[in-house]
């Protein structure tokens, strides 16, 4: 189970890449990254550069890595940089006036003549900088009634189950793990075994929310998110039904 969690990470910066994006018009730079998002008035930009054109060297974020060049880093002359990239050698540095962020174009010579041409056009209509941070999401999804039901209700049942299930363990020699189509146990098994169950059920239930958030932070597909939770919630109870099903069968 320990595993699962960095798989996760590797998982998440896998999906960040593939939806990471820089999306240049004459009102905004808008950087995409996962579930991060960033709108920046072309205004408010106060220069583009290679950041090799910088004296002192900018250190990428820890545990970056191929594809995920993502974190904050302190710089002696530009103070706090944010990096929303997937490439550490061709990084350009983007600079508003309260913040800077390193991102990587595929093609940088393109993207900052590209920006200069957008200058020198002028804006069309004023706009003003927006920042959408995944934390953000949750917070305004734990805001909706319903889903803090659902969410509470799944993990109270993960918990419930995973301490009853160490509760029983010590109690168990063996169980019957898996059925025949006439109802009879299939096999035998030691009962620590049964603690696969609690670990399936958390594990499928942390897939199930975050799928969900993907889904939540798009209002057209909302509905989308709401099923998956409820499901995970109900499948949390089947789980604690199917525990009191095998322990109840005579072993």
């Amino acid at each position: 189970m320990g595993a699962f969690f960095p798989l996760t990470i590797l998982i998440y910066r896998m999906y960040a890449l593939s939806r990471g994006d820089y999306l240049l018009d004459r009102e905004t730079l808008t950087i995409r990254w996962g579930l991060r998002k960033e709108l920046i008035p072309v205004s408010d930009v106060e220069w583009v550069r290679p950041v090799g054109d910088l004296t002192h060297q900018v250190r990428l974020p820890l545990f970056s890595m191929p594809g995920a060049v993502v974190g904050k880093r302190h710089h002696r002359d530009l103070n706090s940089v944010e990096f929303l990239a997937g490439d550490s050698t061709n990084l350009l540095l983007v600079a508003t006036a309260s913040q800077v962020f390193a991102i990587s174009p595929a093609d940088p010579t393109g993207f900052m003549q590209d920006f200069q041409r957008i200058v020198e056009m002028g804006s069309l209509a004023a706009s003003s900088q927006q920042s959408e941070f995944p934390s953000f999401i949750v917070i305004k999804a734990w805001q909706n009634r319903l889903v803090r039901v659902l969410w509470l209700v799944g993990i109270l049942s993960n918990i419930g189950l995973l301490v009853w299930v160490s509760l029983l363990i010590p109690t168990l020699k063996s169980i019957p793990l898996g059925f025949l189509s006439s109802g009879l146990p299939r096999s035998i098994v030691p009962g620590v075994q049964l603690l696969l169950l609690p670990i399936i059920s958390i594990l499928f239930s942390i897939v199930i929310w975050v799928a969900g958030m993907y889904y939540f932070r798009r209002p057209h597909l909302r509905i989308l998110a709401f099923n998956l939770w409820g499901f995970s919630a109900l499948s949390g109870l089947f789980f604690l039904l199917a525990v009191l099903f095998i322990v109840s069968t005579p072993s």
